[in-house]
């Protein structure tokens, strides 16, 4: 792009920029989250109050290929985006004049569906002349209890999801240091593959959780705590244990109660990360545990971190359910706490599949 214009976008955003601050009026931001089969548009307000937060699944599309194809969802990223920002801002009872900064996750996530949300998010800012801010995924995701709670640092954050298992630490907003993360499978990874072996759709996780509750944990699993004193997570192991389980009882001719295995495999993963994440507390200092990420939807994982938190006298802080799975609200929140320090992304902003969250 020419630099006599890139300077003149620039000039206007840092304009823009200042001019609101000046004001002392409320920041609203519009966040676009496109990273892998969801499309949404949200605005929120100050950071922490969503106005409206729509969001156009793809779940019954990719339920019959039992995973996520790629192409098929940039594909409907493409066709879903300008009518997902359109009622975003109809719901909040905004129009595109009163938006102070476009939020937009730029990744982890894939690639083709990373770049639809950017490519729309560049160019509303390129019109409007308002600043651009470029949001990891997972930050996102810890940023979505902001809208449930206000941040008390220094703080654990427990982020699972499909994609990504990580204990997080923050001194400070905007501070990602990543103490443990998985190995191998996340827990999501696995929750997916153990149900297609007991046969379920997909996305499995919310089929385990459910019959969990519907069974007793019976059956003898692993505990995957690696060497003394890691943060680290692996649950491929866990996941081939079930398999055997399941394949050993079929050549004995035997049968296993399916809600009393789906029992034994959630307590697994549950113990181990509920455990790390207490000891990562104590260890740290910590005066807050954030539950995030699609998997923190999960009832187990809830229940088992709520008891043990109170048990420890650890304040908790859990999203809803509508903020686990990815959605935009979180990317404006915690785009707010860039648009504060005035950290702007620039016009060449691209979608980054495996952006570490510790170069965010």
């Amino acid at each position: 792009m020419n630099k006599t214009y890139t300077s003149r976008y620039e000039m206007r955003v840092q304009q823009a920029y200042e001019t609101h601050k000046q004001s002392g009026e409320p920041t609203y931001i519009l966040g676009i989250e496109t990273s892998c089969d969801e499309t949404s548009a949200s605005v929120v307000r100050d950071g922490k109050e969503v106005l409206s937060n729509v969001i156009a699944s793809q779940a019954d599309i990719h339920k019959r290929f039992g995973g996520v194809v790629p192409e098929v969802a940039s594909r409907r990223h493409v066709e879903n985006i300008t009518l997902t920002i359109e009622e975003a801002l109809e719901v909040a009872g905004k129009t595109l004049d009163d938006i102070h900064a476009i939020a937009v996750t730029y990744g982890p996530g894939l690639v083709g569906a990373l770049l639809v949300g950017v490519a729309a998010a560049k160019a509303i800012s390129l019109a409007r002349g308002i600043p651009l801010i470029g949001v990891h995924h997972i930050a996102g995701h810890i940023y979505a209890n902001r809208l449930v709670e206000e941040m008390n640092f220094p703080l654990i954050a427990l982020v699972v999801s499909g994609g990504h298992t990580e204990l997080v630490w923050m001194k400070e907003h905007g501070h990602f240091e990543i103490l443990g993360e998985t190995r191998d499978d996340a827990a999501g990874e696995a929750y997916d593959k153990v149900a297609r072996a007991l046969q379920m759709p997909y996305p499995g996780g919310p089929h385990i959780d459910r019959l969990a509750h519907e069974g007793v944990p019976n059956v003898p699993l692993p505990r995957s705590w690696l060497e003394p004193g890691s943060y680290d997570f692996s649950f491929s192991g866990l996941k081939s244990a079930v398999l055997n389980t399941l394949h050993n009882a079929a050549q004995r001719g035997e049968s296993i109660e399916p809600a009393n295995l789906a029992a034994s495999f959630q307590d697994s993963v549950t113990e181990v990360l509920v455990e790390k994440t207490l000891r990562a507390v104590r260890e740290h200092g910590a005066k807050q545990v954030l539950l995030a990420g699609g998997v923190a939807a999960n009832r187990g994982l809830r229940e088992r971190l709520q008891n043990r938190c109170q048990t420890e006298g650890i304040p908790l802080v859990i999203p809803p359910f509508t903020l686990c799975t990815d959605n935009a609200a979180m990317i404006a929140a915690a785009g707010f706490i860039k648009y504060e320090k005035g950290q702007f992304a620039a016009l060449d902003l691209n979608g980054v599949p495996g952006l570490s969250l510790s170069d965010h």
